[in-house]
């Protein structure tokens, strides 16, 4: 089994890894910075929020294609996990390069990735891709609406490619929940006449009610893992046994 995250270095992807890790797999992590090193991960530094980089990753005879082509028993599976919440703020106020760069992190980087991956992967009996998508992708906040554009665009993205019915290939869009993580420690810091709904979360922390990293990537690669992936395309971890 063989497995790709992007964002591993940290936070939920760092779960991901471990959890795939755990169960066995080889594992590719990309990301900005290098997570410590352990058995089993191979590890490849890139800007995922820039296009160039990731187009290169792309490329065949890259050493994402290089990865996948290695024989091994099981799935081979591609989760694009690396996200910016970044520029959260009402329409009229946000950076155009915070714009531009969360397009290119949310959206840009898994839709090539993804592509890459499935042509790397032609004639595999069983490969998998997990996005990250988020709650936001599916009821609008206010303050969020670059946030929650790119997670949409996620699940139709998930959508559309499970409507080609490529051979061996299913693909979901998964929200991980509420998790507690640095991106969330962001959103409390931030003012409320920024994020309305910072109160929310602060609230959800105080109660303990936030997901442990761990927690959601145990669910995550369960389902990843299990023969039902794929049956619903779009999901919540919340929702998932």
């Amino acid at each position: 089994m063989r497995a790709i995250v992007t964002g591993h270095s940290k936070g939920l992807g760092a779960a991901l890894a471990g959890e795939l890790l755990v169960r066995g797999a080889r594992v590719l992590g990309v990301s900005r910075s290098a997570a410590d090193p352990v058995a089993g991960l191979e590890q490849v530094a890139a800007d995922l929020a820039d296009p160039q980089a990731v187009a290169g990753l792309a490329a065949p005879g890259s050493v994402l294609w290089r990865f996948l082509a290695q024989a091994d028993a099981g799935p081979l599976l591609l989760i694009n996990n690396a996200g910016v919440v970044d520029p959260v703020g009402p329409l009229g106020t946000l950076a155009p390069e915070a714009v531009a760069r969360a397009v290119a992190l949310n959206v840009t980087a898994p839709l090539l990735l993804s592509d890459a991956f499935a042509a790397a992967t032609e004639g595999a009996a069983d490969r998998r891709i997990l996005h990250i998508s988020s709650g936001a992708a599916r009821k609008p906040y206010a303050g969020w609406s670059v946030y929650g554009a790119t997670k949409a665009a996620l699940d139709h993205h998930a959508r559309a490619v499970a409507a080609d019915a490529r051979p061996g290939l299913r693909i979901a869009s998964v929200a991980p929940g509420v998790v507690d993580t640095d991106m969330q420690a962001a959103l409390r810091a931030l003012p409320d006449g920024v994020f309305v709904h910072r109160q929310r979360f602060v609230g959800l922390k105080e109660r303990g009610e936030l997901l442990s990293p761990a927690q959601s990537a145990a669910r995550l690669v369960g389902h990843l893992l299990s023969p039902d992936f794929g049956s619903a395309v779009t999901a919540d971890v919340r929702e998932l046994e």
